[in-house]
């Protein structure tokens, strides 16, 4: 079957890249098949070729008519993975729970989930006028409905 050899030939491919993983990995009912990753350092043009190479050359399109898209996660897909997460520390989310928005920096990453640091203004505790603070928060990863990157031009 189509979709078992790809699997098979998609790991090993990102096997000989430890910084390599996978985001998403598909097979559609007309054979279309569609391959998203992800890299601890980003994922270059070579990366997705290498990984083409290697699942399109070792399927028989006699066997079975198939077309294949290798792509990168892009700037601006949301963050799925633990390892996506802890590779965006130090970058501002946009970061959607069940019951609130937050637009923060990731700081860091937790076995469970993230931690958030952003500056608020709120009004001081005695007099007038507003003061800035620091605030911090985590976050499970369970808690995250959509998590993405800011991206400042």
């Amino acid at each position: 079957m189509l979709k078992d050899k790809a699997e098979v030939l998609l790991k090993e491919a990102v096997a000989q890249d430890e910084s390599l993983f996978l985001i998403d990995f598909s097979v559609s009912t007309d054979n279309k098949v569609k391959v998203v990753l992800d890299g601890d350092n980003g994922v270059s043009v070579e990366d997705c070729m290498k990984v083409s190479r290697a699942i399109e050359h070792n399927l028989d399109r006699e066997e079975e008519n198939f077309s294949l898209e290798v792509a990168s996660a892009g700037a601006t897909a949301p963050l799925h993975l633990p390892r996506q997460f802890k590779k965006n520390i130090g970058r501002k989310l946009q970061v959607d729970t069940l019951e609130e928005s937050f637009e923060a920096n990731l700081t860091a990453t937790t076995d469970k989930g993230i931690v958030l640091e952003w500056k608020a203004r709120e009004p001081k505790p005695i007099g007038k006028g507003k003061v800035t603070v620091q605030k911090k928060r985590e976050i499970d990863f369970s808690d995250i409905k959509e998590a993405k990157v800011v991206l400042k031009f």
